[in-house]
């Protein structure tokens, strides 16, 4: 391993932020998760008490790149903005203040910025159009990250799933999922993909600027369901629900993100739901 690399923050040190830190230590690096419980943080993960909506730590003199990465309490606009808007500002004035000079900050954002699009393609430079409260707080955090800090690094992802992540798995085995009415495009990537995205995206030359963080086959969620249902020998559903369907009728593309040289360890749903299904990777508390 090499000791002499320096040290990466990750801000928001959950389940996602976890996995990424192990792999930030593993290729070397020295790594500070800053969450509200660092007692839960795995070693060799260096555990920082940090809130959000309190004073901030400093960061390390030999800081190299942050990770702002956290989840808010509950979905509303106040704990979005408390989170992710007011979170983020304090967070870059800390850096803007304090010893440390990060080269790299990358902000873990959502698809949520986009909006329907008819099932149409999605990609970076389809322009946001958020149809949640909540989603235009992203929106909001992502232009304050580009005002502040032109260089910064946005990744934007869909729905992750994974390991502990079996909600659709549970509905399915319970037999209380349905299908949509129509159409619904769905898109996903696998917990351990968004984490080696993140680990890629700053060790890499990967230029300044927005990533789409999805795999390579969007797929429709009947498609899905009906996989889930085969691979666990379970009973189909047969009812369908006419309620529009979360996450917008859209097919997000990765192509500025595979252009970057980044591999998908599961390319598909497919791959992923069978890793999952066979019981590999754990959840991070």
């Amino acid at each position: 391993m090499d000791t002499k690399r320096g040290s990466i923050v990750i801000i928001g040190c959950g389940d996602l932020g976890t996995e990424a830190g192990l792999r930030f230590a593993e290729a070397g690096y020295r790594v500070e998760g800053w969450r509200r419980r660092p007692e839960l943080l795995p070693a060799p993960l260096a555990g920082v008490r940090a809130d959000l909506a309190g004073p901030l730590p400093a960061l390390p003199a030999d800081t190299e790149a942050v990770v702002f990465a956290p989840a808010a309490p509950e979905r509303s606009v106040e704990a979005y903005e408390a989170t992710y808007l007011r979170g983020l500002e304090r967070v870059l004035d800390a850096v803007d203040s304090g010893p440390a000079a990060p080269a790299k900050i990358l902000l873990v954002s959502s698809t949520a910025v986009y909006g329907d699009a008819d099932g149409a393609w999605v990609d970076e430079d389809t322009p946001p159009a958020p149809a949640t409260s909540t989603g235009k707080v992203l929106l909001e955090t992502e232009e304050l990250l580009r005002r502040r800090r032109p260089d910064g690094l946005v990744l934007r992802l869909a729905g992750i799933y994974g390991p502990g992540r079996t909600r659709l798995i549970d509905q399915v085995r319970s037999g209380t999922a349905s299908l949509p009415a129509g159409s619904h495009p769905t898109n996903r990537i696998h917990r351990d993909d968004a984490a080696a995205a993140i680990v890629h995206l700053i060790r890499s030359d990967a230029s300044p600027g927005t990533y789409v963080g999805v795999d390579d086959a969007p797929a429709e969620m009947s498609d899905v369901v009906n996989f889930l249902a085969r691979e666990t020998g379970t009973s189909a559903p047969e009812g369908t629900e006419g309620k529009a369907a979360r996450g917008g009728n859209r097919r997000l593309s990765n192509g500025r993100l595979r252009g970057t040289g980044f591999e998908f360890a599961y390319p598909d749903y497919r791959s992923g739901y069978r890793a999952v299904l066979a019981g590999q990777g754990a959840r991070h508390r």
